[in-house]
């Protein structure tokens, strides 16, 4: 009497006959830092998503102005904010990486306002810039006899305060990111340069900038992603105020918040991945070369 089994009916092959200990280590190794994955980031997204799923959220959001004033705020933020200090990291990589004493412990001096955490620095500047008791028109009044202006209580100075703070919190970081492009560069080139009688500014056109060019637009695209998900330069400087003014799409969220409208916060939020995702898409194109 002859049976005939199938392959289903064979008992596969024990975990460790298929894979070797290295791969098993690294499966058990592995299975901690998916389920923090899981827990931390894919079940925030999804269930934010879900709470933004009702097309009515999306409807209260575009009759609110505040989010259309949001929404300009946020272009204006990374036109202006990303390109202007991308452009002075640029041309200070250039200064820093000169080999003298003093400029080394500039350096150090430079690096502090992005070592230190953003809401001590951020709130230190926001009390400078108080019209009554602050340091800034404190000075201004010393010097002229004059009040100084009330930077706050202006949309358009506000959020030119809170452009400049995230550049000047920010700058340090993409300084280094540079530094270490140009470092990458060799320096004979430059001195073949030097030799043909090359100006700075030929030096820095033919030479620099074309080692350079991928790290820079791959350092600006990152920054706007970073950018659009940080809210610590306007709300911890104007508080999205005056009048609602000058918040940006992270921190009209925040503000939603604040008004127990969940759904609306987490539109708000939504809507800002279309700008996201395209910037994403770019970067790691350009990273995949």
């Amino acid at each position: 009497m002859t049976i005939t089994l199938s392959a289903s009916d064979v008992p596969g092959a024990p975990l460790s006959a298929r894979f070797s200990p290295a791969q098993v280590w690294g499966i058990v190794l592995l299975v901690p830092y998916l389920l923090v994955f899981l827990a931390f980031v894919v079940y925030p997204i999804g269930y934010g998503l879900w709470l933004a799923r009702e097309p009515a959220s999306y409807v209260a959001l575009y009759n609110d102005p505040i989010f259309a004033r949001a929404a300009v705020n946020t272009l204006i933020f990374l036109v202006i904010g990303i390109n202007l200090k991308m452009l002075i990291a640029l041309f200070l990589s250039g200064f820093f990486v000169e080999e003298r004493r003093w400029i080394k412990w500039l350096s150090v001096l430079f690096i502090l306002p992005w070592a230190v955490p953003s809401i001590p620095t951020i709130l230190s500047v926001r009390f400078m810039l108080n019209p009554e008791w602050g340091m800034i028109n404190q000075i201004i009044f010393n010097l002229t006899g004059d009040d100084g202006p009330n930077w706050l209580n202006d949309p358009t100075i506000a959020l030119a305060m809170a452009i400049a703070v995230h550049i000047w919190k920010s700058l340090p970081f993409w300084t280094l990111i540079l530094i270490t492009g140009r470092l990458a560069i060799a320096y004979d080139l430059f001195e073949a340069a030097a030799v043909d009688g090359a100006t700075w500014w030929q030096k820095f056109r033919y030479i620099t900038w074309p080692s350079m060019q991928t790290l820079y637009i791959t350092c600006t695209l990152l920054s706007m992603i970073w950018t659009l998900g940080d809210f610590n330069s306007v709300y911890l400087l104007t508080g999205g105020g005056p009048a609602d003014l000058t918040h940006v799409l992270s921190t009209l969220g925040i503000r939603y918040l604040g008004l127990d409208q969940l759904s609306l916060a987490m539109a708000s939020i939504v809507c800002a991945m279309p700008l996201v995702l395209p910037l994403v898409y770019f970067m790691m194109k350009r990273l995949s070369r």
